[in-house]
């Protein structure tokens, strides 16, 4: 099937001068390069995508409709949130404040506490990588927690020490 015959690769020039996006560009580019010469099979193996897209790529240019909205995909709404935006703004009051402030006994918000929260408070179950997504929506970052020798005792310290001279500074077997 000859695609594009109607078309001329002027028009397909200009029509990529108004478009934006990476897969417009792309699909524009493709269908200049067709008019050029190359084939189906070249095209797929330059943009690493198999012969049956270049064929839908270039299906989607015989039309009645502008090249510019051919070419562009229609928007795609994906999932309803499990939350509104209404709870979706109180989450992220909350979890910018303690989590002692909200009732639980923890130090920091985690992806297992907030996972817990959202279950309790809104009866929503959410995974715990959508948990680390919905911190970081929140503005939070994840922090690395670091252990240091002055979170223990003084006499524990001074032990180490004198364990750690005892053995050359290797650690040994009691």
């Amino acid at each position: 099937m000859d695609h594009l015959d109607e078309i001329s690769v002027e028009e397909l020039q200009d029509a990529l001068d108004n478009v934006e996006g990476k897969k417009p560009t792309q699909r524009l580019l493709a269908a200049i390069a067709y008019k050029n010469g190359l084939t189906q099979t070249e095209l797929a193996e330059w943009y690493d995508v198999q012969r049956r897209t270049i064929y839908s790529w270039l299906k989607r240019l015989d039309t009645d409709e502008s090249l510019e909205h051919a070419v562009t995909d229609a928007h795609r709404s994906g999932r309803n949130r499990k939350l509104s935006e209404k709870e979706q703004q109180e989450f992220e009051e909350t979890v910018h404040e303690s989590p002692e402030e909200v009732g639980f006994d923890a130090p920091a918000w985690t992806p297992a506490l907030v996972q817990q929260y959202l279950d309790e408070t809104y009866d929503v179950e959410y995974s715990i990588p959508s948990c680390r997504r919905l911190l970081k929506e929140a503005g939070l970052s994840y922090q690395k927690p670091r252990r240091t020798a002055a979170e223990s005792e003084a006499e524990e310290q001074e032990a180490f020490r004198e364990e750690l001279k005892k053995s050359s500074g290797k650690w040994t077997p009691q």
